[in-house]
């Protein structure tokens, strides 16, 4: 979906913008309270990461780039736990680069570079594997509650326990795209430990992103069930230092 007008990267300065992000929170799910006192099965990432969100650069990227915050946290995690790449070993790719990423590989025109598009799953597993050489796996869940509790959680217990990294979720009703950093299933359904990117404003401390919702355990049941999902899942589990 594009938005009106044009970014020009040239004036913006991409390295203030890396710098911002060093000061980013780390591990911002840590010392949240289960959403299950028993639960049947829990599962989560293994690791470190970033949390990115709006604006958390300096660039206002509200209505478009939630999912390019969310691939950023997810790269986060490839720096602080994978091997590095030989050719590209940063903390997390800019805006910018991201984008140029995608007309590199040759899936978006020369005029995506500083568009106001949003990207999404796809998008994401095409940046990852060519910036850090990490392949993802896609899944494709039809709209449903059994369906989401059913392929969606489980794809998700599986990839957590040999994977341990972040995951894209995004939709076509539900567009907005979350990252996923656990679930835990219990003998009534299961939840979703959601980082959401939305968050735009000055930096949070962990205590205050988690009391206000934007690090979360969500359950299934509030995804809307008419939508359907897609997930990204970076296959990491040969690349870990």
């Amino acid at each position: 979906m594009a938005r009106e007008g044009k970014i020009d990267w040239s004036v913006c300065d991409v390295e203030e913008m890396n710098m911002k992000t060093e000061t980013l929170l780390k591990n911002v799910h840590t010392r949240l309270p289960e959403p299950l006192p028993s639960p049947v099965k829990r599962s989560l990432i293994k690791g470190d990461f970033l949390y990115f969100y709006y604006g958390c650069d300096g660039q206002d990227d509200r209505g478009w780039g939630c999912g390019y915050r969310t691939l950023q946290t997810m790269a986060s995690w490839i720096y602080f736990n994978c091997s590095p790449h030989k050719d590209h070993n940063k903390l997390a790719p800019s805006l910018p680069e991201i984008q140029q990423a995608l007309v590199s590989v040759g899936d978006k025109p020369a005029s995506f570079s500083g568009s106001k598009e949003w990207i999404g799953t796809f998008e994401a597993s095409l940046v990852l594997d060519y910036l850090y050489d990490v392949p993802c796996k896609l899944v494709h869940v039809r709209g449903g509650g059994a369906e989401l509790e059913q392929v969606a959680v489980e794809e998700l217990h599986r990839h957590f326990e040999k994977h341990g990294s972040p995951v894209m979720m995004g939709g076509d009703r539900d567009n907005s795209s979350k990252g996923i950093l656990g679930v835990c299933t219990g003998t009534n359904g299961s939840y979703l430990l959601v980082v959401d990117p939305h968050y735009f404003g000055s930096k949070l401390e962990k205590t205050e992103l988690q009391m206000r919702g934007w690090v979360a355990w969500k359950p299934v049941s509030s995804l809307d069930r008419s939508s359907f999902y897609n997930l990204c899942m970076p296959q990491t589990d040969r690349k870990r230092t």
